[in-house]
């Protein structure tokens, strides 16, 4: 079985063009089958990226970037972005959103959680996390989040309410020292810890 967080996704190749009008500004994107939220623009992101803190002079770290639906919009509001995902027509999709939405001041890295990006330092890490590959990989983004990010870095996460914000909240309060929710909706909880 093949999912959107698999290195190769085994489905046949469909491509759908999305318009999103999302903090102000309209952006297009590619979005592709075996590639999270085929279609359409996810409602937990949605919420994440309306709600997320951001700050002019930060590096940002999109973790499991999929189309770009994240990194793509937040590179307009930040210094710099790197987008990583393992699922490789992910980053093949990305690549060519960054290009169609005029983004110059963000990059895309093919690899497994924080590898692309060892032994460097964000002010943010901002996720919707593949809650379906299980809580060890939702154990991993979070316990490693403070290693990549600067003292008072934030990692910002988006988790469906009846689907693990629970565990997410409590792992988060005990990796970072403060947790604050930054919105709830649609069934979803954006929440932040401060490292």
């Amino acid at each position: 079985m093949s999912h959107y967080y698999s290195e190769n996704p085994n489905v046949p190749l469909k491509t759908r063009t999305i318009e999103v009008f999302i903090r102000g500004q309209y952006f297009k994107f590619i979005t592709a089958s075996g590639v999270f939220s085929f279609g359409k623009y996810d409602e937990g992101t949605r919420l994440l990226v309306e709600n997320a803190i951001l700050e002019k002079d930060w590096r940002v770290l999109d973790l499991g970037c999929g189309y770009g639906a994240i990194g793509i919009v937040v590179a307009k509001f930040v210094d710099y972005v790197v987008m990583t995902d393992i699922n490789r027509r992910a980053i093949s999709i990305a690549k060519k959103n960054l290009k169609i939405n005029n983004v110059r001041n963000a990059e895309v890295r093919w690899g497994n959680l924080y590898e692309p990006v060892k032994g460097q330092k964000f002010h943010s890490i901002i996720t919707n996390p593949p809650v379906h590959a299980g809580k060890e990989v939702l154990r991993e983004i979070v316990i490693n989040a403070p290693k990549h990010l600067y003292d008072g870095g934030l990692l910002q996460l988006v988790i469906r309410t009846n689907q693990g914000a629970k565990f997410i909240k409590s792992l988060m309060e005990q990796t970072f020292k403060d947790v604050r929710e930054l919105a709830k909706g649609s069934g979803y909880r954006v929440y932040a810890g401060i490292a």
